[in-house]
């Protein structure tokens, strides 16, 4: 499945890189953006051809504009050992159906969530009709919720209508929370932003290229800081405790992950899902095995960054690996050094498939 390599090391041809690349990027005048770091380092490298076990990727999108893509998809997902994806459409009402009806021909290798349909949220018969609309789409396949989205404004997620200021635990959303305990609905939502976004996104900022572009403006008017949202959403899992929600993302708590590690300690229908949160993750290595361990029934494989072979690899050295300070700045825009957290392989199974079943399992059952 994969085969430890050895980096060559040619000290006269990378005296003649420095040297060119010296010329030609004076360091006072280089941007960030274009910095590229190669490791120099001597180590092992490792190449990954697959999963060591059978994958379900519980956190995808509809990315594919083809059939052929859709094809390309599944050559992909043959290739890493990948049984099944879970498309999170965030679409109701037609559009739902649209995606619904682009996958269906692939039998079992996909899976396609639905969102909620916010359309007239202020009004007093928006609950009934939002209901009706879930009872539909779970009717026609939808076996789960997602992906909700709020970063501090309100449910701007799901399609067509985004609700701004209406946050997971207002009142108006109990009915739907507690209709999808009852259908054994899981609910995936992405509460927040990474906490870098929070900060200056200033030369003092690590993560600066993507605090840059995501930052969050908490001069905005009714908006919630990072702390308010991961309260929300403690209090949706706390007041509806036989509906699963997924807290995708780490819950956007990678600087501090004793946050996510709290709320899992006391709330059993809490899970989380790691996608598009590895270069948040793999520059503290020791930290994340040790995380990964704790909490290895309460945590799902996910991806969403699209299906290309190299998002896979990449996804699987970080888990499976001991590889240290290598580089994916084009995928993840960051300038860090990534490293592998070598997981076992109990925790692997469990965070491959196992978890992924337990959730799946209860929408089955109703």
């Amino acid at each position: 499945m994969f085969e430890i390599m050895k980096f060559t090391y040619f000290p006269t041809l990378l005296v003649c890189f420095i040297t060119l690349a010296g010329s030609a990027q004076n360091p006072d005048t280089l941007r960030l953006k274009n910095f590229r770091p190669v490791s120099i380092y001597n180590i092992p490298i490792t190449k990954v051809d697959q999963a060591r076990f059978p994958v379900i990727d519980m956190h995808s999108h509809d990315y594919a504009k083809t059939d052929q893509d859709i094809q390309t998809w599944i050559n992909n997902m043959d290739k890493f050992g990948i049984e099944k994806t879970i498309i999170l459409s965030c679409q109701t009402g037609p559009a739902f159906d649209s995606v619904l009806a682009k996958y269906a021909a692939y039998g079992d290798r996909f899976e396609v969530w639905c969102g909620f349909d916010y359309t007239g949220y202020n009004s007093s018969d928006w609950p009934v009709n939002a209901l009706k609309e879930l009872e539909r789409c779970h009717k026609l396949g939808a076996k789960g919720i997602g992906e909700l989205g709020d970063k501090g404004l309100g449910l701007v997620y799901s399609k067509p209508t985004p609700a701004y200021g209406m946050h997971i635990d207002d009142p108006r959303m109990k009915p739907l929370l507690q209709r999808c305990g009852e259908l054994g609905i899981p609910i995936n939502i992405h509460i927040a932003e990474p906490y870098w976004m929070y900060l200056p996104a200033d030369s003092t900022n690590d993560g600066l290229m993507n605090a840059w572009t995501w930052k969050i403006d908490l001069t905005k008017e009714g908006i919630l800081d990072h702390g308010e949202m991961i309260t929300t959403l403690e209090n949706a899992v706390r007041d509806n405790p036989k509906t699963t929600f997924i807290a995708c993302h780490f819950a956007n708590c990678c600087y501090n992950l004793e946050i996510l590690g709290k709320l899992l300690d006391q709330y059993p229908n809490l899970f989380a899902d790691i996608s598009a949160r590895y270069a948040e993750t793999a520059t503290i290595p020791r930290y994340m095995a040790a995380f990964y361990d704790k909490y290895q029934d309460r945590l799902l494989y996910g991806t969403d960054m699209g299906f290309e072979d190299a998002m896979y690899e990449t996804t699987f050295r970080v888990l499976q690996t001991p590889d240290e300070h290598f580089y994916r700045t084009e995928q993840f825009n960051y300038h860090w050094a990534l490293n592998g957290f070598d997981l076992d392989d109990e925790i692997l199974q469990k965070l491959y498939k196992t978890n992924a079943v337990i959730v799946m399992k209860q929408a089955a059952k109703k």
